[in-house]
């Protein structure tokens, strides 16, 4: 088991290219993530959903995801509250002081799915969440410590001396951990080095003196790290790219922004993530409202940052505007919730591009698709997860076929368009045109292979820089707790 001693310290990153890196010397492996938190969601092959990380990771593993690599996953809907998502499927919606009481029930059904899953493989590499040092949370946990106990795997702690205080970072969660949890952890490693890893020799040997702890090494920067899919949106506004600009709405509740690895992938494409309080820019040729897991309230806040404003502008000087799921939702004329799925029940106006309205319904539409382009038949694989029925004028010209039905909603003058389908832009040839039609040539191939090809790199590195051997036989010893 991998666990951090903060957050994002690149536990997602370490676990893919440890689960490759095996693979690489010949082994059976998949990832695991107890519990995650996140609203990028992955749709599984049978038929659930987990997060969008542990899917990447199974793509390291040469394995189709699947809903036992992340039995619990946890999407945000308000500051307070959140969906439990448990073995692929909705459970329930509850409150942070609600889930404490919760995490107990989940245990077992966490255990099944690891024991299930470690039937299947030699290795079974499991991430952590957040920080085990967060002992206000440690009763029921079954995230971090709670579950290395229950299932009694050992850890490797990972430091990100990128922060700074790494020595503190470990040997702090050291000192506050109890004894036997203390037990669990047989090494550590640091992460996020720039520069001359020998400078920190000394601060080594005084972690593994303070905490008696193995070495593992220290892994430099990974410098392609932004070719992966991104775990966190903001891991996208830091990579520069081309001359095409594209705009993307930092929604509060973003969710399924795995949309936007593609073009981020593209030389000639800069990807912008605009976030509150920033007007849309003037040069962007195309804006994305991306998805969305509180599609009302996102709409309610893009109008109070004064996006609204800035689209209408954009739209008068002849720019794009593409909306995905809940993305798509808001460009029509109304959205009712007569439920109260989302909150209270209510109906809103929507932004007015596309003549559509949407009615939010329980059932979650959850599904892996093979589409065509009705213009051209280009195929396009991606996957559908949002609630909610779409229709109207619009909806009847469409842009996409699904099974003999038309998919999406495209304006009358062409400008604006929307769709409930994920991933359409990891389809190098629906990439390819709809580039085209903003004037840019595609410069990537083929997106899926540049993926795996920067696994097999980051393996090689992690190959290169950790004492792995060990890492092996660390994952065989079961510590005495």
């Amino acid at each position: 088991m991998i666990q951090g001693a903060g957050s994002n310290v690149g536990k997602s990153m370490l676990v893919a290219g440890i689960c490759r890196a095996l693979v690489l010397r010949g082994y059976t492996v998949a990832p695991f993530k107890p519990q995650n938190m996140s609203n990028n969601a992955a749709v599984t092959t049978d038929g659930g959903e987990i997060g969008r990380a542990q899917a990447l990771q199974a793509v390291a593993c040469q394995k189709a995801p699947i809903v036992d690599m992340n039995p619990v996953l946890l999407k945000p809907e308000s500051e307070i509250g959140a969906q439990v998502i448990l073995q692929g499927k909705k459970l329930t919606t509850v409150k942070a002081r609600e889930y404490a009481k919760l995490k107990t029930q989940l245990m077992p059904k966490v255990l099944e799915s690891y024991f299930r899953l470690a039937k299947t493989v030699d290795f079974i590499i499991v991430e952590g969440a957040g920080s085990p040092a967060e002992i206000n949370l440690r009763a029921g946990d079954i995230a971090n410590m709670g579950f290395a106990q229950a299932a009694q795997t050992p850890v490797i702690i990972i430091g990100d001396i990128d922060r700074g205080g790494v020595i503190a970072q470990l040997v702090g969660t050291n000192a506050i951990l109890s004894h036997g949890d203390r037990a669990r952890i047989t090494g550590f490693a640091i992460n996020k080095f720039r520069g001359d890893t020998s400078l920190f020799d000394e601060g080594m040997t005084a972690i593994s003196r303070a905490t008696q702890w193995k070495s593992i090494g220290i892994l430099p920067w990974f410098e392609n790290a932004w070719k992966l899919p991104a775990e966190d949106v903001m891991d996208i506004a830091n990579r520069p790219g081309g001359i095409l600009k594209i705009a993307v709405l930092r929604l509060d509740r973003i969710s399924n922004f795995d949309d936007l690895d593609p073009l981020v992938a593209e030389p000639n494409i800069t990807v912008e993530i605009i976030e509150p309080g920033r007007p849309i820019p003037g040069d962007a040729e195309l804006v994305i409202l991306p998805g969305s897991k509180s599609t009302i309230s996102d709409l309610e806040n893009l109008r109070v940052n004064g996006w609204d404003i800035d689209l209408k502008a954009h739209h008068r000087r002849g720019g794009k505007i593409l909306g995905i799921c809940g993305g798509y939702q808001m460009l029509g004329a109304e959205i009712h919730d007569p439920e109260g799925i989302e909150g209270l029940p209510s109906s809103v106006a929507g932004l007015g591009y596309l003549d559509i309205t949407t009615i939010m319904t329980p059932k979650k539409n959850l599904s892996l698709v093979r589409a065509r382009t009705l213009k051209n038949g280009i195929e396009v694989n991606g996957y559908e997860i949002h609630i909610g029925v779409t229709s109207g004028p619009d909806c009847d010209q469409g842009w996409l076929q699904i099974d003999g039905r038309k998919e999406g909603a495209i304006s009358k003058n062409g400008q604006v368009r929307g769709c409930y389908l994920h991933g359409l832009f990891a389809s190098d040839g629906f990439r390819t045109e709809y580039l085209k039609s903003l004037g840019i040539k595609s410069r990537l191939e083929n997106y899926d292979a540049s993926i795996d090809e920067t696994l097999d790199e980051l393996a090689g590195f992690i190959e290169n820089n950790l004492d792995f051997n060990q890492l092996i036989q660390l994952a065989k010893i079961v510590p005495k707790s």
